[in-house]
């Protein structure tokens, strides 16, 4: 996929509901992004880049961690006993795209002054 820089779309609940029902890859890549930039409703953008986090996609699950991110810095909220654990499998199993996990991580870390990784980020 070639990368093209433009300004980042937001989704309404029903394209939403299509994109992951019937998205493409590079649909699905956006989405978390999109979510945790815009959607009003916090948990259900975390719980959208949750579901995309277990996809079969490298690039669909390290930009989920990303939207996780987003929505850190965007709203302040997420809950730790469902976001750690999720994480943590991501920054073992993405292995091409550890650092944009790494990132996603310190920056949680930083808007909710969580210390989640920090053995596995010290290393």
């Amino acid at each position: 996929m070639d990368k093209i820089y433009k300004p980042l779309s937001e989704f309404n609940d029903e394209e939403i509901k299509r994109i992951l029902q019937f998205g493409t890859i590079d649909e699905l890549i956006i989405l978390p992004l999109s979510v945790g930039e815009y959607h009003i409703n916090w948990k259900y953008a975390q719980s959208i880049c949750v579901e995309l986090a277990n996809h079969n996609n490298e690039n669909v699950r390290a930009n989920a961690a990303l939207g996780l991110s987003y929505i850190a810095r965007t709203k302040g909220k997420l809950e730790k006993h469902i976001v750690k654990p999720v994480l943590l499998k991501l920054l073992n199993e993405c292995v091409e795209h550890k650092g944009r996990i790494i990132d996603s991580i310190d920056d949680i870390n930083l808007f909710l002054k969580w210390n989640i990784a920090k053995k596995a980020l010290t290393k």
